[in-house]
């Protein structure tokens, strides 16, 4: 069963996905958002390409837990993707998954336009990878 995980973000989307057994993800890359129908169009042909039967969204929370602007945005985005796919649609706290992906980063020496291109995708993965686990011990 094959999962993908999506970082949404104002200028980029991260998007990653598991195997087709579900055991492990890899990033497929960022999306530059250059407007909701150019960004659908542009999901809809990675959605089609991997044909996962979930997406799970990162949802961003405030530390304190709270929902936000940010978290309304993604629940339109969430929204508006359910026009093009027919599949079950998650979310997943996605708080400090932007630090884990900077660490990651740091690790791997990546830096400047590098690090900017691929951060978002790193954060899909990391998204992914908590739902996953959060799936898995339930």
């Amino acid at each position: 069963m094959r999962i993908m995980g999506i970082d949404f973000g104002d200028a980029r989307v991260g998007v990653a996905v598991t195997d087709p057994l579900g055991i492990t993800t890899q990033g497929v890359g960022t999306v530059k958002n250059g407007g909701i129908k150019k960004l659908l169009a542009e999901l809809g042909e990675i959605i089609n390409e991997y044909k996962p039967e979930e997406i799970v969204i990162g949802l961003p929370k405030n530390m304190d837990g709270t929902e936000g602007f940010r978290a309304d945005a993604t629940y339109k985005f969430a929204k508006r993707l359910s026009g093009i796919y027919n599949g079950k649609i998650e979310f997943v706290d996605e708080r400090l998954t932007t630090v884990g992906a900077s660490q990651f980063l740091n690790v791997t020496n990546t830096r400047g336009d590098k690090r900017k291109s691929v951060i978002d995708t790193v954060s899909a993965c990391l998204i992914l990878e908590t739902y996953m686990k959060r799936k898995n011990n339930s």
